[in-house]
């Protein structure tokens, strides 16, 4: 049986194109599909509409709802162990993935040719600001955590039963899941793709989601932090020692009769600005460790549903 795996926040509008699209899906895949919808807190009426439509649908059926909005990725981390498939799938409930690409997904996994299959994106029919923004955030992931990432990103993707046992196993929180997907290494397949224009709704990926997410994903795969930091403070140190040395030579030939002010203020705020930059990336470890020894849930599930689906017509 195959596994698809649908994170749902403020999607009230394409609920029911998302089932047509599914349903269709189901009926072209050889195996049985299993469908793991996680309503992750959204404030509309998407857990309603699909407790209602799910008992009709062809195919099998499991409806989870968080106790608030965790994110997308804690979504996904519930629907993968929720999951009853050999193979899990995950996609956006925007419909912005031709579902051809979940069936392409299938076809690597059950032929054994990969554990993980990534999708990327070669072009999208996005606004412009939108398309540099993206362009510019993953040209970014590549440069300051991994470039072994795609050019495209990755947005979707689908593993095996091994791949996911090992995915759940990485329970830290404030991580990135596309990171977690290309340490753990293993066989991997890439396959690109269009992505389609949105047709309803608008993205909730904004700026500070984005900035946040590019900072986890630093902090969590890449020493990049600490190795600027050692530049920076090697720099300074350099710094300080030449002006010293300039400024005791000329104190000896007699240039210099005073006490430099400016100097003396120049030095102590420079130092004090690396001080502080420097606490702030340490304290930006501190806490990530901090939060993982808590041990907490990364979402919390408060309601559970399954619906068997009913017989293909």
């Amino acid at each position: 049986m195959h596994s698809l795996v649908i994170p749902v926040y403020g999607n009230e509008a394409s609920i029911g194109e998302l089932l047509d699209v599914i349903t269709r899906l189901a009926r072209r895949l050889p195996q049985p599909l299993e469908a793991v919808f996680v309503v992750d807190g959204s404030p509309d009426r998407s857990h309603a509409l699909l407790r209602d439509a799910l008992p009709r649908m062809p195919f099998r059926a499991q409806l989870l709802s968080h106790s608030r909005n965790f994110g997308a990725f804690a979504a996904i981390r519930t629907g993968l162990a929720a999951a009853r498939g050999d193979d899990v799938a995950v996609m956006a409930a925007d419909l912005q993935e031709p579902i051809e690409l979940i069936e392409r997904f299938y076809d690597v996994l059950s032929r054994d040719e990969a554990d993980v299959v990534v999708g990327t994106r070669i072009a999208r029919a996005d606004p412009f600001l939108a398309r540099i923004a993206s362009s510019t955030f993953w040209w970014l992931y590549r440069r300051l955590v991994l470039p072994q990432i795609p050019p495209g990103g990755v947005d979707v993707f689908a593993c095996n039963r091994a791949f996911r046992t090992e995915l759940l196993a990485m329970g830290e929180a404030n991580t990135s899941l596309v990171g977690q997907l290309f340490w753990l290494g293993m066989r991997r397949a890439v396959l690109p793709y269009e992505r389609l224009a949105r047709r309803h709704g608008r993205s909730g990926w904004s700026f500070s989601r984005k900035l946040k997410y590019l900072m986890d994903s630093v902090f969590a795969f890449s020493d990049l932090p600490v190795r600027l930091l050692i530049l920076v403070g090697g720099l300074g140190l350099g710094t300080s020692l030449l002006l010293g040395a300039v400024v005791a030579v000329a104190r000896l030939l007699g240039y210099i009769t005073l006490p430099g002010y400016a100097m003396t203020m120049l030095t102590l705020l420079f130092f004090g600005g690396l001080n502080t930059f420097g606490l702030g990336l340490i304290g930006a470890y501190v806490w990530r460790a901090y939060e993982n020894t808590k041990q907490r849930p990364l979402a919390i599930v408060q309601r559970a549903q399954d619906f068997t689906g009913t017989q293909p017509e």
